[in-house]
């Protein structure tokens, strides 16, 4: 059996146990220095959690390359081989942390669980064009519109003058084109380096100072983001759209459509979603991990696609007696 709807209401929570542990370790290793380090704590930290959990979940999109940080493999089973409940996983023990030596912010540990085989198959994509925005303008606006015209019928969906618009686009070459056509139309535009699961989510919550997210990402992030956003009722549209030679190789082998915009459902197709994602550094989103002498506090995002609840909670964690013996002065809040 994996009906999700057969798990403890508690799973959320549990959920949110995994998170915290994942992000108070990413946040360690970094304070040391050194990403490959701490992404390996954070990875461990995540699997270790996970397997204490009542589900058998497989990994859909494990993408690590040379040089970047540990994840899941792909196919990669966690939590216990053999539990009833049989699930999909898209998780990121440290999504967002490439900028986070220059004090940049929005990183996340994050995951999403939904039941096996309704989280889109990515195959060798890595990028995607991605629109995102809040449930008013589900199903009205057409995604392959010139930028002015879908931030024109953003405005009059969500009943806000363009000039007050608000768009979160990550700060990359390839955007500079979308930023002069945001600022042309006459909205305002948000630039992070970093971010992609953050400002997704946040585009689809409405009074969070985001009015949508716009332009090419992660495919691994836009499926993270994709079943968040579907537990909120939001809008989330993509299109695979490679970055990379080798990518468009693969992706034209592999028969991937690259004109064709997917609608939300065809990313995640289940409403039985759990979604957390645990602040690593302050952001627009959470705040980071804190710690002091004998605590970490944490902030964490909880969603759920069964009711379309949406928590945020701060929680202490006791530091470990080793960890509480090494605190130096610098650390106590």
């Amino acid at each position: 059996m994996s009906d999700a709807r057969s798990v403890s209401p508690d799973f959320l929570y549990a959920l949110r146990r995994a998170t915290e542990a994942t992000a108070c370790a990413a946040a360690d290793g970094l304070a040391r220095g050194d990403r490959q380090t701490a992404g390996k704590a954070a990875l461990d930290a995540m699997r270790a959690s996970l397997s204490e959990l009542d589900f058998e979940a497989a990994d859909v999109i494990g993408h690590a390359q040379q040089g970047e940080l540990p994840q899941f493999k792909r196919g990669e089973i966690v939590g216990r081989p053999g539990a009833a409940y049989r699930a999909d996983l898209a998780a990121d023990p440290m999504e967002g942390t490439a900028y986070l030596e220059p004090g940049q912010t929005n990183a996340l540990a994050v995951i999403a669980v939904a039941p096996r085989g309704s989280m889109m198959d990515p195959g060798p994509a890595f990028y995607m064009e991605k629109f995102v925005a809040r449930a008013e303008a589900r199903g009205r606006i057409d995604p392959a519109l010139p930028t002015k015209e879908k931030i024109e019928t953003l405005g009059r969906c969500i009943g806000k003058p363009v000039a007050e618009l608000n768009i979160y686009v990550q700060e990359k070459p390839r955007h500079r084109r979308l930023v002069e056509e945001i600022v042309s139309a006459g909205a305002k535009v948000s630039l992070f380096p970093a971010g992609d699961v953050a400002g997704a989510i946040l585009a689809a919550i409405p009074g969070s100072g985001i009015d949508a997210m716009m332009g090419v990402g992660g495919v691994p992030e836009g499926i993270i983001s994709a079943a968040g956003i579907r537990a909120l009722g939001g809008e989330f549209l993509c299109r695979i759209a490679p970055q990379l030679q080798t990518e468009t190789m693969a992706v034209r082998a592999a028969d991937l459509d690259t004109t064709r915009w997917l609608d939300r459902d065809e990313v995640i197709g289940s409403d039985d979603i759990f979604f957390c994602a645990t602040g690593i550094a302050s952001g627009l989103m959470l705040d980071g991990v804190q710690r002091n002498s004998t605590h970490y506090r944490t902030q964490t995002m909880l969603i759920s696609g069964f009711t379309g609840e949406r928590q945020v909670l701060t929680s202490y964690r006791p530091l470990s007696g080793a960890l509480a013996e090494n605190v130096t002065a610098r650390d106590v809040a």
